[in-house]
């Protein structure tokens, strides 16, 4: 049976979904913080650890974003195909509710309108959307803020079949330790491996919104996660770039099928915020 939504519903949420998502961290964000406090090893590791806690709770208590860099909004939408969507475009009320959120919120505007020209759209929109079907009468939205110091970090790595798994291992450490400080660790680190070019990029992005706790349901891929989350925090690159133990929090890794002839490894770094929210309407 279709169920008809209104797209101000889809506004609506949107709107609430930026301020929330620039002001608190998710659960499991904010549980490995805490932790990483505990378990961080360097004095002055765990010193930066304690400052960066202290700012979350400023922020939480003063109702001000976690970071200066608010971001540009990534949303990943997932629309049951019984779904029917009335009232204005779909993508034109995804992008008023960025463009409330943003400006009704107070967060900094960081989006231009074109990649040379420079002028500011001041509203922080256009989103990067992400659009697919899937089955049901529900609509999935994720929206995460992304900043560009750790967004500037990511890389595509175009391997070969025979680079194989070691392959990808060096491409995710080559991402990292490149990165250095510059992603703001500790950091999570987001990996698509497969598809195309562009898929194994989105596959990446959408990583970085799964649950850090959670662990991919595919065996080897499970494995390679902690593996990869071990060798990163024995980098020493530490909170704030400073050295210490933790390095990174968490790495997620999503794969899809692939060409007989390629090997495609995304990395998107993204900072110890890693901003995301998720509602279902």
């Amino acid at each position: 049976m279709v169920r008809t939504i209104e797209t101000s519903e889809i506004t609506r949420n949107i709107k609430e979904m930026c301020i929330k998502a620039n002001h608190y961290l998710s659960d499991d964000m904010d549980d490995a913080m805490k932790q990483a406090v505990n378990t961080e090893k360097s004095p002055l590791g765990k010193k930066i650890l304690n400052q960066l806690q202290e700012n979350l709770e400023i922020a939480d208590k003063e109702f001000i974003p976690i970071c200066q860099d608010t971001g540009m909004a990534v949303v990943f939408i997932e629309i049951g195909q019984e779904v029917h969507f009335v009232g204005d475009l779909l993508e034109n009320a995804i992008n008023e509710g960025v463009k409330e959120g943003y400006t009704e919120g107070y967060l900094r505007k960081s989006v231009v309108k074109d990649p040379l020209i420079r002028e500011n759209t001041k509203d922080n929109t256009p989103a990067v959307i992400h659009y697919s079907i899937v089955p049901g009468d529900k609509v999935k939205i994720t929206l995460a803020p992304k900043g560009f110091g750790s967004e500037n970090m990511s890389r595509i790595f175009m391997l070969k079949p025979a680079d194989g798994i070691e392959g990808v291992k060096n491409a995710i450490l080559t991402a990292v330790r490149d990165a250095g400080p510059n992603a703001c660790p500790p950091m999570v680190v987001g990996v698509g491996i497969g598809g195309t070019f562009e898929k194994c990029a989105i596959l990446a992005k959408k990583a970085l919104t799964r649950n850090i706790n959670e662990n991919s349901d595919i065996p080897y891929v499970a494995d390679l996660e902690k593996e990869m989350l071990e060798k990163i925090n024995g980098l020493g690159i530490g909170p704030g770039g400073l050295g210490g133990t933790t390095t990174a929090l968490a790495v997620n890794i999503n794969t899809y099928p692939t060409h007989i002839a390629g090997l495609p490894v995304a990395v998107n770094i993204c900072c110890h915020v890693n901003r995301h929210v998720t509602v279902i309407i």
